[in-house]
């Protein structure tokens, strides 16, 4: 089975997906679990978990975000939380909360400074993310979105194999290199028996202050042509905002707002 980390022949027995599970926590009840994955590195994959989590708190949703992205942790920086502490009664930790009620539980709550390095090994760092799904107390989520790692190394396979995921939704950026990449990713997934949602395309293009012309900084996409391959939705096709990049590295995410950005909360609506 691709779940399996052995031979399920030797060893005479049937592995099921759910073997591998890591248990949720005993106060949390999440109904849906997507992972937000990309390739490589570089692509605005937390940018885009924050906005998808955005836009299903302002669809009414309870939301949260693991980030797994343990050694590069940005999300609690863009919703301006990387300052609060997490509390915890010895055995179970409490999420955080934004201001708008999004919860999130990420590395740098736990160091004891925003800029203490993690130099962990990849065993350590897949433990990390089951206590984020198993000892974190969740409580009532709708959605949860799960930043992960870049790649497709042992942390981003833990979580596929520890977390139910619902499926997932891989970030990309234009370029014909990354289109490339993508393609490992979807191929892991299909591995690893995991649903895509969909492709979602970022740092697509610049809008022109001045006559609203889309400038393609990067060149022709290629992602409709990826996405079209494996017969799988592009989702958005996401600008390059300096209000977005802004707001986000002041820790004001939630107090964005714009068009594109009510076009793409529309396409995930279904999600």
């Amino acid at each position: 089975m691709a779940n399996c980390n052995h031979d399920c022949n030797s060893c005479k027995s049937t592995c099921s997906k759910k073997d591998f599970l890591a248990p949720m926590n005993a106060h949390s009840h999440v109904k849906k679990v997507i992972g937000v994955v990309s390739g490589k590195g570089g692509v605005g994959k937390s940018s885009v978990t924050s906005l998808l989590a955005l836009a299903k708190q302002r669809e009414g949703y309870k939301v949260a975000i693991l980030d797994g992205d343990i050694t590069g942790p940005s999300i609690g920086r863009i919703f301006g939380v990387e300052n609060k502490q997490v509390l915890s009664n010895g055995k179970e930790f409490t999420p955080v909360e934004s201001s708008q009620g999004i919860k999130i539980m990420s590395t740098n709550l736990l160091l004891e400074s925003n800029d203490t390095p993690v130099i962990w090994r990849g065993p350590v760092l897949a433990g990390m993310i089951k206590q984020f799904w198993s000892d974190v107390m969740w409580g009532d989520v709708d959605y949860m979105f799960v930043d992960m790692p870049p790649g497709t190394g042992d942390v981003p396979l833990t979580v596929f194999q520890s977390l139910p995921l619902d499926g997932i939704i891989i970030v990309t950026s234009p370029q014909e290199l990354v289109g490339m990449i993508v393609s490992k990713a979807v191929n892991m997934a299909k591995k690893m028996d995991v649903d895509i949602i969909g492709i979602v395309e970022n740092m697509s293009y610049v809008k022109c202050p001045d006559c609203d012309k889309k400038i393609y900084m990067f060149g022709k996409s290629h992602s409709q042509e990826v996405a079209d391959r494996y017969q799988l939705p592009l989702l958005g096709q996401l600008p390059i905002d300096s209000e977005l990049t802004q707001l986000s590295d002041q820790g004001y995410v939630e107090n964005y707002h714009s068009d594109w950005f009510d076009e793409f909360s529309q396409k995930v609506k279904d999600i």
